[in-house]
């Protein structure tokens, strides 16, 4: 079974859990190729990801030689092409990122094809419903490997239409939704005829976060947000509501392991509300020192606008550390208010002011309780070697059933 994976960037800093599900995923069914459109936008600074990066196929990374010989290839089987082309007019009509950008997205679909036939690839896994997936339909109708994809959230969610969320599940062989809740709301792009290929498997956590688990330092006044600085995850509005309680006598410091777009705003907020001192931003760190941050903390905080399921909730699950997040999405499949974790509306200042009075003035006895609780509803729910079984079954019935 010859199986690869496609995504739009790896590796990269925020997408450890693929690289944690693809490694699985050899175990189960063998060598998996390792194929993306870009290389991170990121410094990569974990060993691993290093070593992901050298194992890795790059589109776009390819030097000028190979273009030229997939676009002779593509003249030499016109039939070929124009299927590909009509796919990418199909996918770049009315869609969110227009027919010049597809027109480049079949390009890449030419270079990616050549290779993925040059290696007798089977088939094709792709993370994330946007540009990946719409490289991977437009190779699919030029006569290359069936695929499949994930769908994470909120980007194809946001706009489903725009990104073609309909047609390329029409197109797939089987789609993976990693909560209920997503699982939902592809059904809603799709006739009922197709709603059987939509198959729920969650994003995981393994055993180095499980092994590495403690009870919470009863000293620690750290609470920790783990994630790009971005707009859809509330940072901006966290440091506020921080601001807020400390205002009112909170006595917390609160760390922001992660970097981005909105570190200038969060610095001069910070700065502004007098809390600076109080506010540490780490930068792109590895996943051990992420591991070390969380577990320093009292419990992690995640107040988001827009989500899938984070996969951050599932590490400080892991690591017995409870959440305070917004119930969106699919977080309250997860997060049980009061059991392990607070839950909290997405947009409100003054509840998450509260909400992080309530996190400080808990127990710790009671805080390594919920903490306890998250890990069981993680390994229950969210372990690696489990939930990767059932892609690796999904895909090998597929083939199967091509045979």
């Amino acid at each position: 079974m010859r199986v690869a994976y496609l995504t739009n960037a790896y590796p990269s800093v925020s997408h450890t859990f693929i690289r944690r599900e693809l490694v699985e995923l050899e175990h189960q069914v063998g060598d998996v190729a390792r194929f993306s459109i870009r290389g991170s936008p990121y410094e990569i600074v974990d060993p691993d990801d290093r070593s992901e990066d050298g194992k890795t196929f790059h589109v776009l990374k390819q030097p000028v030689a190979r273009w030229v010989r997939a676009a002779v290839d593509g003249l030499r089987n016109p039939g070929r092409t124009i299927a590909g082309l009509r796919k990418a007019v199909e996918l770049g009509r009315r869609s969110h990122r227009g027919l010049p950008i597809h027109a480049a997205y079949f390009a890449e679909a030419l270079v990616l094809l050549e290779e993925l036939q040059r290696r007798g690839i089977e088939h094709v896994h792709v993370h994330f419903g946007t540009n990946p997936t719409a490289v991977a339909a437009i190779v699919r109708a030029m006569g290359g490997p069936g695929y499949s994809f994930t769908v994470h959230g909120p980007d194809e969610l946001d706009a489903p239409e725009f990104h073609k969320l309909g047609p390329k599940i029409e197109d797939s062989q089987f789609v993976v939704a990693i909560t209920d809740f997503c699982a939902g709301q592809l059904r809603r792009w799709v006739g009922h005829e197709h709603w059987d290929k939509i198959r729920v498997v969650h994003c995981t956590v393994g055993d180095e976060f499980f092994a590495n688990a403690r009870p919470i330092d009863p000293a620690s006044k750290q609470l920790v947000a783990v994630g790009r600085l971005s707009a859809q995850k509330g940072q901006l509005l966290l440091v506020e509501a921080f601001a807020d309680a400390v205002d009112q006598g909170l006595d917390a410091q609160l760390v922001l392991a992660g970097d981005g777009d909105m570190r200038g705003k969060i610095e001069a907020l910070a700065q502004e509300r007098g809390i600076a001192e109080r506010l540490r931003i780490t930068g792109w760190i590895s996943g051990e020192q992420v591991r070390e941050e969380i577990l320093a903390s009292r419990a992690m905080v995640l107040p988001s606008f827009a989500e899938g399921l984070p996969m951050v909730i599932m590490e400080a699950f892991a690591l017995q550390r409870p959440v305070l997040t917004t119930y969106i999405a699919g977080i309250p499949e997860l997060v049980v208010d009061g059991e392990n974790g607070f839950l909290i509306p997405s947009g409100s200042r003054p509840r998450i002011a509260e909400a992080l009075h309530r996190v400080m003035s808990t127990p710790i006895e009671r805080l390594d309780e919920m903490g306890r609780k998250g890990q069981e509803a993680v390994r229950r729910q969210h372990y690696t070697p489990v939930e990767t079984a059932k892609l690796a079954e999904h895909i090998r019935t597929t083939l199967e059933g091509e045979r």
